[in-house]
């Protein structure tokens, strides 16, 4: 039987976006993944109508559960979510699903068919199609990845890309070891991945930037320039001490 998958989803006030999204996922995921299916809802700390219709979907949908945080952190709510599921293949998309679902079914089958412990998508590698992203995102992104090949030496193309799936094995090893909770938890996880010897699959995905991104751009690289600091002070091989793959 084919592995098990749970999709999660990470919202923060999303109410407008949430029912297309999730009926999309759903349509797509009926028509090209044969393997059981589960949408995950991660409300993190919405405070506008978010629950009551992510609630909604999961009463009218058997194969969509929804999951509420009161703490936001998108970092928090893939732990969460991730940790607690019994799925196989445990992967997560961002919610105006910028990048496209046709590379889905290769991150299963990274994992499912091929043995890679994490499957990542990617704008920055040979076949990624990246459309309508500004120059500030695009520059911002690709030092950003940069600065992280150059302080950890890893293969890994696009730590942000919100297009990610991980097998149920290297998340309970792994995710107990990362200590971010929110938008650099994608690279902490990855770093750690990498330098603890579990294999990472780069897939080239067609990506189209959200002008609504509830991202700031800034803060954000700011955040993330901090947590990289933290793993190249110690934090890294700290994490890798505490247990073996």
């Amino acid at each position: 039987m084919p592995a098990s998958i749970d999709i999660v989803i990470p919202v923060l006030n999303e109410e407008r976006a949430l029912p297309g999204t999730v009926a999309t996922l759903r349509e797509f995921l009926r028509d090209a993944i044969p393997n059981p299916c589960r949408i995950v809802i991660a409300d993190n700390g919405s405070d506008d109508s978010t629950p009551q219709v992510g609630r909604g979907l999961a009463e009218e949908h058997p194969d969509v559960a929804y999951l509420r945080l009161e703490q936001r952190g998108r970092g928090l709510a893939l732990r969460k979510a991730w940790l607690e599921s019994e799925a196989e293949i445990l992967a997560y998309m961002d919610v105006d699903l910028s990048t496209g679902l046709n590379a889905f079914p290769k991150l299963v089958s990274a994992i499912g068919e091929d043995g890679f412990d994490l499957a990542i998508g990617s704008r920055l590698m040979k076949g990624s199609v990246v459309k309508e992203r500004t120059l500030k995102r695009e520059i911002t992104s690709r030092t950003y990845n940069i600065i992280i090949k150059a302080m950890f030496f890893t293969r890994f193309s696009d730590a942000q890309c919100g297009f990610k799936a991980i097998s149920r094995r290297a998340a309970q090893f792994l995710i107990p070891k990362v200590k971010d909770q929110g938008w650099f938890f994608d690279s902490e996880l990855l770093i750690l991945a990498e330098k603890g010897g579990f294999r990472i699959k780069d897939v080239a995905v067609e990506w189209v930037d959200d002008p609504d991104s509830r991202v700031h751009v800034v803060r954000t690289a700011r955040d993330d320039l901090k947590g990289l600091l933290r793993l190249r002070m110690g934090g890294l091989s700290s994490a890798l001490r505490r247990g073996d793959p």
